[in-house]
């Protein structure tokens, strides 16, 4: 009877359920704890949005592997942050949120919300123009059709949360999955140089005053108020807690999921800094514009990208490199120019050309 009860509850109930298995000793093994993995996942889904794409590109362009110092020193930081966050929720029942409106005098209140509000429209906004982006190099959508399909997913996504925390959970699970998968494959794809970027990761160099501001700017792209806010909401009463021993046990598991998948999305950081830096840096190190730098990104032939000034990333085809060997050599017969106007009775073996080919 009481399997059959488990079966016809939610996703979010069983999960519930699982959990409370563990926290009683009743289940054991590193799946069982699976059932307390997700806060963590969805917040760490801040971390390695548009906003974040957009200045680890702009450093790997600009300045190679120079700030990956900043991208992991930032990642630490929303490390110590998100896990304070969850175990807010966890030990209070309470987000954070809801502490500050009880903890501060009221006109501090009001100007927390008027800052926190004008920070989410500014951070929404660059999420949702990433999002059309995104859908214009996929698919070759307009902008603005990009923005409203944008927006009918992100209602969409939202109406699972109808039916508890989980769906929502996995959803955005699957997406930072994809993500990684990339960038995973991209790191065999690009040309890397893996000892200057491990050097570049453990010391700090500022090159020019730019530099220093483009740290801030990645710092302030990963460490963001709305994911700190969000992490207390997702813990404060996803699996309650009986005693203090339950608590701790949760905020334990709580700190473990929080390095791991931040782990995560720091590596995912980092990869976008070293494949900016592979293709632009040496011979594109000013392109400006976002979704220029992202199609470059997707060329099949990523190391190509990056010019002929590339230290050696330019991969040439074997057709290409015995045509520029045959043009430099003395005595050999030159490549005839193209054809005129793309016709193709120029091609025919048959016609005879008296004089040069007009152009």
């Amino acid at each position: 009877m009481t399997e059959s009860l488990i079966r016809k509850a939610s996703l979010s109930e069983r999960t519930v359920s699982r959990a409370r298995e563990v926290l009683s000793g009743q289940r054991r093994g590193v799946g069982a704890y699976l059932a307390f993995v997700g806060p963590a996942i969805v917040a760490s889904i801040a971390y390695i949005d548009p906003g974040n794409f957009a200045t680890n590109i702009q450093a790997g362009a600009k300045y190679g592997y120079g700030l990956l110092w900043v991208v992991l020193l930032a990642n630490m930081i929303a490390m110590l942050f998100q896990a304070l966050s969850a175990k807010l929720g966890i030990v209070t029942g309470r987000n954070l949120a809801e502490m500050c409106r009880d903890r501060f005098p009221r006109p501090v209140v009001w100007a927390m919300w008027v800052i926190s509000e004008i920070a989410a429209m500014a951070t929404d906004l660059a999420e949702f123009l990433g999002g059309a982006i995104g859908l214009s190099l996929l698919f070759g959508l307009p902008l603005l059709a990009g923005m409203v399909l944008t927006g009918f997913i992100v209602y969409g996504i939202l109406m699972f949360e109808r039916f508890g925390f989980r769906p929502i959970e996995l959803i955005i699970g699957n997406l930072v999955a994809t993500i990684a998968l990339c960038y995973l494959i991209e790191m065999f794809i690009a040309p890397v140089d893996w000892g200057s970027a491990a050097l570049h990761t453990v010391m700090p160099e500022l090159a020019d005053a730019e530099a220093l501001l483009l740290a801030v700017g990645i710092i302030g792209a990963t460490v963001m108020p709305h994911a700190v806010y969000l992490h207390s909401g997702l813990t404060q009463a996803r699996i309650p807690t009986r005693d203090e021993g339950e608590t701790g046990t949760v905020v334990r598991i709580s700190n473990t999921e929080v390095i791991i998948a931040l782990a995560i999305a720091g590596l995912v950081n980092i990869a976008m800094v070293m494949m900016a830096s592979s293709a632009f840096h040496a011979g594109h190190s000013d392109v400006a514009e976002i979704e220029t730098r992202l199609r470059r990104l997707s060329h099949p032939d990523l190391g190509s990208t990056a010019g002929d000034d590339g230290a050696g990333l330019r991969r040439r085809r074997p057709w290409r490199q015995r045509v520029e060997r045959a043009r430099h050599q003395p005595g050999r017969a030159q490549p005839r120019p193209a054809a005129s106007h793309g016709c193709l009775a120029d091609l025919h073996p048959k016609r005879r050309h008296h004089g040069p080919v007009r152009q």
